[in-house]
């Protein structure tokens, strides 16, 4: 496994790799490895002659009195487990690499409509950072496939309509969530909580299954399901910042008549947020 931390490095490999004709696929992650991440890998191993696995702190995607400083590192951990993984390369570049002017006055990516809702009312800044990096990244590394986690499910949708607005020549793919035995979404941020907390958190997704069931059974009372939600994640000890029942594609408020629904969520434990989601199909 290959280490590149600037662009011309990378970018030298990557054009080396695409006269042989190989195929590219490219994961984005923060760092701090799990076994979501791994999952990713997989399925571009499965799909492509060459991984690529960027670890990349994003600071224009945390907002003020966010966790950027403390976000979670773990870089020797992290090669380790991407080389046990069979990843083929990774690129770690410094924040100076990424951004070589004034964080202040970058250029940023937005997606509008989708990025204003559900985490974009909270965190209004963090899909325009998050978009910025990731067009970032697609313009330096030109890979055929990215990959990118459904835990994640607005952030995935706003990408694969940057893609399209944009006209990027690069296939989004989504891989599914991975949990904890008790139900909990990996995520790197679960290195806040601790045995207590990490069994409260597995509350949400409960939630979301109970939701789900419901409006597979016919409930389709949509606005009384997410009040009731709230109140259980309240008596389970979490603090809802929302529970959405939405149209899967658009991520507006599901209606009676939508066949393809997603519930999401965003939760408080303590000073950690959490977020997460289930995917409803009632076509079967």
């Amino acid at each position: 496994m290959q280490l590149f931390e600037t662009r011309d490095d990378l970018q030298s490999h990557l054009a080396q790799i695409r006269r042989d004709g190989k195929k590219i696929g490219l994961v984005p992650t923060m760092g701090n490895l799990h076994q979501g991440h791994l999952a990713l890998v997989d399925a571009a191993k499965q799909e492509c002659d060459f991984v690529l696995s960027s670890i990349f702190v994003n600071p224009l995607q945390f907002g003020p009195n966010e966790d950027f400083e403390n976000y979670p590192k773990s870089p020797d951990s992290d090669y380790e487990k991407l080389e046990q993984q069979g990843c083929d390369g990774v690129f770690e570049p410094a924040v100076s690499e990424m951004y070589p002017g004034d964080l202040d006055s970058q250029t940023l990516v937005t997606v509008l409509g989708l990025s204003e809702r559900h985490c974009g009312v909270s965190r209004p800044m963090h899909f325009g950072g998050v978009c910025t990096i990731v067009s970032k990244l697609f313009n330096l590394t030109m890979p055929d496939l990215a990959f990118f986690g459904e835990k994640d499910f607005q952030q995935l949708q706003i990408i694969k309509k940057m893609v399209r607005d944009l006209c990027i020549p690069i296939k989004v793919i989504g891989i599914p969530t991975e949990r904890m035995d008790n139900g909990l979404a990996l995520s790197s941020r679960n290195f806040y909580l601790d045995n207590n907390q990490l069994e409260i958190a597995s509350s949400l997704y409960k939630c979301l299954q109970n939701a789900a069931e419901k409006i597979e059974t016919g409930n389709n009372n949509f606005f009384e399901l997410e009040d009731e939600a709230a109140l259980v994640l309240e008596d389970a000890g979490l603090r809802p910042e929302y529970f959405h029942i939405c149209h899967a594609g658009t991520l507006e408020p599901a209606s009676p008549s939508d066949q393809q629904l997603v519930i999401l969520s965003a939760v408080w434990l303590g000073r950690t947020r959490l977020i997460d989601n289930i995917q409803i199909d009632l076509n079967g």
